[in-house]
């Protein structure tokens, strides 16, 4: 199988644009990573971002956010639960996409990678489908914190070619490969039946307290004591 290009250029300037439409798309694929893995790469921003890689590895973070939300939401643990396993499972699938597409890791010459990788095989991103994947299937589960979740992996995206680990086409492939994963586990938008029948033991504990608080029903010991010391 036909390989993609691979940047192998001094960081004395960026790559050189070829002919035809491939030609630009692949000049302006490798362009974006050269100018973001040789501009910017200041401290605490290098240590920041090598953190986020290393928290991003293996959907490490995801599963630490899922079980998290598991243990604090009892209510709705059998979807957090579930959610918690999207990041490791789409780690499977990004793998297999891989392999078929064969395409090798990005080398700037001089500018060698800030972080390691399992494997040589870079298309797609296993950061941004995992990421991605996992904070699709936990805004599902929690949509108020959806905002959070997808900000934390669209950091953890961006930390690929900023160390040097991926094309910016391999995370853009990641994030669609993810987004379409973290859609695939059906009803993590759906209370279960446990979560339908903790609502209605609530909400009918919740209509017995105010049936019996608008009754005439007989009235708390201070109440019956305050009103024989009026009558005194």
């Amino acid at each position: 199988m036909a390989r993609l290009p691979i940047v192998r250029r001094s960081a004395a300037g960026p790559p050189i644009r070829k002919p035809g439409l491939a030609g630009f798309l692949g000049w302006l694929d490798q362009t974006a990573l050269w100018l973001m893995r040789t501009r910017g790469h200041v401290e605490p921003v290098n240590s920041a971002m090598r953190t986020l890689g290393a928290a991003g590895e293996w959907a490490a973070v995801w599963v630490v956010i899922g079980l998290a939300g598991a243990a604090r939401d009892p209510r709705r643990r059998s979807r957090w639960l579930a959610a918690t396993g999207v990041g490791p499972a789409a780690i499977g699938v990004n793998y297999a996409v891989k392999v078929l597409v064969g395409r090798d890791r990005p080398l700037i010459e001089e500018h060698p990678p800030l972080a390691r990788a399992p494997s040589k095989l870079s298309f797609p991103s296993a950061h941004a489908t995992s990421s991605v994947a996992a904070a699709t299937a936990l805004g599902r589960v929690a949509p108020h914190r959806r905002g959070l979740v997808y900000c934390l992996a669209g950091a953890i995206c961006l930390t690929r070619p900023y160390l040097g680990m991926h094309y910016p086409s391999d995370v853009v492939a990641g994030v669609f490969l993810g987004a379409v994963l973290g859609r695939t586990i059906p009803r993590l938008d759906e209370p279960s039946i446990e979560e339908r029948l903790i609502d209605l033991v609530a909400s009918a504990a919740r209509r017995n307290g105010r049936g019996s608080g608008d009754g005439a029903g007989p009235r708390p010991a201070g109440q019956r004591a305050a009103g024989s010391l009026d009558s005194q």
